[in-house]
């Protein structure tokens, strides 16, 4: 993901994220996303929706604090991330 998705970004960031779904297990790395309102929790919504129509499932690591708490307001971080990435623990290395 980009350093900042905002709503003025959030088409061209889904975009640049669409052909990630094409893999088999798609993983997004959201390290470098500092910047962000709701929007980037409508786009990763949308991909997850999308990889789930294609039979598969996103998987978003390096998600910061900020985020966490801002899709825990909204109710999805169940949605978004496992247990270990919600408690802010390193991904494992199965598959990933």
């Amino acid at each position: 993901m980009p350093p900042e998705v905002t709503f003025a970004t959030a088409r061209a960031a889904l975009a640049q994220a669409l052909p990630a779904l094409d893999a088999a297990r798609p993983l997004f790395d959201l390290s470098a996303c500092r910047h962000f309102d709701s929007s980037l929790i409508g786009v990763l919504l949308e991909l997850s929706r999308r990889a789930s129509a294609a039979g598969r499932r996103c998987t978003f690591v390096g998600a910061s604090p900020n985020l966490h708490k801002l899709s825990g307001l909204y109710g999805v971080e169940h949605m978004l991330f496992d247990e270990r990435d919600a408690q802010g623990l390193p991904a494992t290395s199965h598959g990933r």
